[in-house]
């Protein structure tokens, strides 16, 4: 008798801990007809732990120095690198091609490194000193909003995911992902990643399922401050903005896109997840000649 090979069932990642989803239910993932691992089918309630766990960690996060996180960015890219293997295999099981699965490893993980590189220098980039006519000097400064959903790519199952996730939490944002749905092996795998690599618990989470049956509490949830959706569907587009006005969040929309291209190094995805905050500073008044510091 043919041994019956024992699949895999990736699990789903939350608060740093990779729980079985709540519903006990799983989807077989299939390439050629073949079953190739057995996936968590989240619910809703997979989702709503993963916002608590996303809430409770962003402002430890945020308050991190700007260097530190660019150094835990860079520790996943060397743990990444480390594991290349590893992904590539996983990309070619779900139907990459060799060629194509060794470029999507490794564009990844320079990608990782390139938002690192940004971390401790986008503030500088998008803060300024403004004009003002008074004893006062007005400083604006970008800062995170808060926790981010994200309805990651369909088509790309390593490196689309990275880009989302890696600019997200380079501005002190923290997030909850829905994996793609035909594509998700490297996405549990890449959580394997955060978690060896000085992320802490609840920056990043990342779940696994049926985007028909997530994505309204993504854009509804009143603890989410945005949401990001990586896909063309215009009658989902038009659905997420609808239920985002109950709390006004701010929508993203990435469409479908070739996450090769060099584009997608791109300043303006960390500062897309900033809100400006303008303080007002007053100026100590020197002997009444109008003169201050």
């Amino acid at each position: 008798m043919s041994r019956i090979e024992v699949l895999k069932t990736y699990k789903i990642f939350i608060g740093g801990k990779f729980p079985r989803t709540e519903s006990g239910r799983y989807y077989p993932l299939k390439h050629n007809n073949k079953i190739i691992a057995n996936m968590c089918l989240s619910s809703v309630k997979d989702f709503r732990n993963a916002v608590v766990s996303a809430k409770a960690a962003q402002g430890s996060w945020a308050g991190k120095t700007t260097y530190n996180r660019s150094q835990i960015l860079y520790r996943m890219a060397e743990v990444l690198e480390g594991r290349k293997a590893q992904f590539i295999a996983e990309l070619e099981t779900q139907g990459i091609a060799p060629k194509n699965a060794v470029q999507e490893v490794e564009l990844s993980i320079d990608r990782l490194i390139y938002y690192a590189g940004w971390c401790d220098k986008y503030v500088q980039i998008h803060s300024s000193v403004n004009p003002v006519s008074g004893s006062f000097f007005n400083f604006s400064v970008p800062e995170p909003m808060g926790v981010v959903a994200v309805v990651a790519p369909e088509n790309s199952g390593l490196l689309g995911l990275v880009t989302q996730i890696c600019s997200i939490i380079a501005g002190g944002n923290t997030c909850v992902v829905l994996a793609s749905e035909k594509l998700p092996l490297c996405a549990v795998s890449f959580s394997e990643v955060i978690a060896t690599s000085d992320v802490p618990g609840g920056v990043v989470n990342i779940i696994t399922g049926k985007q028909n049956e997530l994505i309204n509490n993504f854009a509804s949830h009143m603890n989410v401050n945005a949401i990001l959706y990586c896909g063309s569907d215009k009658k989902v587009i038009k659905n997420v903005q609808d239920l985002a006005i109950e709390n006004i969040k701010r929508v993203f929309i990435r469409e479908n896109s070739d996450y090769f291209d060099a584009k997608h190094d791109n300043l303006y995805y960390i500062f897309d997840f900033q809100e400006t905050k303008t303080t007002w500073h007053p100026i100590e008044q020197i002997g009444g000649s109008g003169s201050g510091y």
